[in-house]
């Protein structure tokens, strides 16, 4: 098991429909991620910046590659394009972080 954490930004005014579109996220997609390993998913929002920083737990973060090729994931990021910046294939622009203090 290992942290994953990324941020990612997310456009102006756009806030109340983010947090909107995510409650309640899609059953099969969540279903989706919890078949990759992934759990204990949370993303935070620094609202002076737009910024949103998501950590989530991987049974096998080199696995979480595959997402990238289900439908559901890519029928998800289409859906959330408008609200955030994307990269040409509709995913979000991530930003891996690099864990600097835990403590257990």
């Amino acid at each position: 098991m290992a942290k994953v954490a990324t941020k990612m930004k997310l456009y102006k005014g756009f806030v109340a429909e983010y947090k909107k579109r995510h409650n309640p996220i899609w059953p099969e997609l969540a279903a989706l991620l919890k078949s990759y390993g992934i759990s204990d998913y949370s993303i935070f929002l620094d609202d002076e910046t737009d910024i949103l920083f998501a950590i989530l737990t991987a049974d096998d973060p080199d696995k979480l590659e595959g997402l990238q090729t289900e439908e559901i994931m890519r029928k998800w990021w289409t859906y959330m394009k408008d609200l955030m910046e994307t990269n040409d294939d509709h995913s979000p622009v991530s930003v891996p972080l690099v864990e600097m203090f835990y403590m257990p």
